[in-house]
């Protein structure tokens, strides 16, 4: 049952949405099996966190590179066909690593290889994906949209798909990867049957213009210009604690395989709770409060998780970290969805996802250099440390700029 499928539960969200929602928990639990498999493959082929880190970097890699020509391809093309064409790619691709990982043939430069490309796919569908929100939904329904959305994402990618990939993982490493790639064949599926939305019908402005039109809307609205720096920093600081959670969790902690599975569906109920809980949260408290509070809880917890003394305390933090960023994400987003106009939106989103986390491969990379020199446990308390500073820096701007 859908979660608005009660009578108490206001104005309905429309049933495109609803499949758009389902697509989504399926590639997201897929995705989370895979999440789970990658560093475990990784960490099965090398010790070394900083070539663990490549692998977790070369993921994110193509959000600096690709973003910006991305996000006018949405802006410029049907959405809903860009993301399940997007998605039948990564089903070949992950079906490809599945064959490779069965033939023993998947090391270091493939796994770092194949993250690259799958994760070129996510930047066109991911974009596509939030910007197609608001051709679906009325504005006044955004924030429960978001939330929904943010609760599947995180139940799939978080606390279903990881302990299957680890139990998948312990039976064979190939098939948490052939799982990945059918639940990109089933989303895709799913998707091909949302409504057509035409773009632009009396034209296109040239990929350059479309792009710089793009920067300048950003480039002149100070709110969310100041979030998408905000969220560059975090996202950087949030890579440079998890690229080497894997090993901090298995050599440090002692988990196994089915372990750091474990561990990670743990750590995503704070992020399921953030997601159900989120649009109520926001309207009792305001956005304001709700951005600097979870903000502040983000650096206070990444401290704490390199003090972790078990998996216990190590899985509590991770939960009240998915939980604060959960929140952060759902006011952002609803955010960027009312205040950009609809022929913009690609674009803009784009631009801020660019800004916002073209700085992860940097963060996986400072991360794996950090463990390396300073053991596996100082790159949480370091970029627990940046956040707050960041935050201190950037509060002033933040609450001129919401309470205008």
């Amino acid at each position: 049952m859908t979660p608005d499928a009660t009578p108490a539960a206001g104005p309905r969200l429309p049933t495109a949405y609803w499949r758009l929602w389902w697509a989504t928990g399926i590639n997201a639990t897929g995705d989370g099996a895979f999440t789970a498999a990658v560093p475990l493959l990784a960490a099965t082929v090398t010790r070394d966190p900083r070539l663990v880190a490549v692998v977790s970097a070369a993921a994110y890699l193509p959000w600096l590179l690709l973003s910006l020509p991305a996000g006018a391809l949405v802006d410029r093309h049907d959405r809903a066909g860009l993301m399940w064409r997007f998605q039948a790619v990564q089903a070949v691709l992950a079906a490809v690593m599945t064959v490779l990982a069965a033939s023993g043939r998947l090391g270091v430069p493939a796994l770092a290889a194949a993250a690259f490309a799958l994760g070129a796919c996510a930047v066109v569908s991911a974009n596509a994906a939030q910007a197609i929100v608001p051709d679906l939904v009325a504005a006044p329904l955004l924030h429960r949209a978001n939330g929904h959305q943010q609760t599947i994402t995180m139940l799939g990618s978080q606390f279903l798909g990881p302990p299957i990939g680890g139990l998948l993982f312990a039976v064979a490493a190939a098939a948490p990867l052939g799982m990945d790639a059918a639940s990109f064949a089933l989303s895709a599926a799913l998707l091909a049957t949302l409504p057509r939305h035409k773009r632009h019908p009396g034209g296109h402005p040239p990929m350059r213009t479309a792009i710089t039109d793009g920067l300048r809307w950003l480039a002149r609205h100070r709110l969310l210009r100041t979030l998408a720096v905000l969220l560059g920093v975090n996202t950087f600081c949030a890579q440079l604690g998890n690229a080497t959670l894997v090993l901090l969790a298995t050599q440090t902690l002692g988990l196994d395989a089915r372990g750091y599975g474990l561990l990670l569906a743990g750590a995503a109920l704070g992020s399921v709770f953030g997601g159900l809980t989120g649009a109520r949260i926001i309207g009792g408290a305001g956005a304001l409060l709700v951005l600097l509070a979870g903000l502040a809880v983000n650096a206070v917890v990444f401290v704490g998780i390199g003090l972790s003394p078990d998996a216990t305390v190590l899985g509590v933090l991770l939960a009240v970290n998915g939980f604060a960023v959960v929140l952060w994400n759902v006011v952002t987003v609803s955010l960027r969805q009312q205040l950009v106009p609809p022929q913009l939106l690609g674009r803009v989103g784009s631009v801020y996802k660019m800004i916002g986390w073209g700085l992860i491969p940097l963060g996986a990379l400072a991360g794996g250099l950090v463990a390396h020199a300073f053991g596996l446990r100082a790159p949480y308390p370091v970029a627990g440390v940046l956040r707050g500073i960041t935050l201190l820096i950037a509060m002033p701007i933040l609450v001129r700029a919401l309470r205008s």
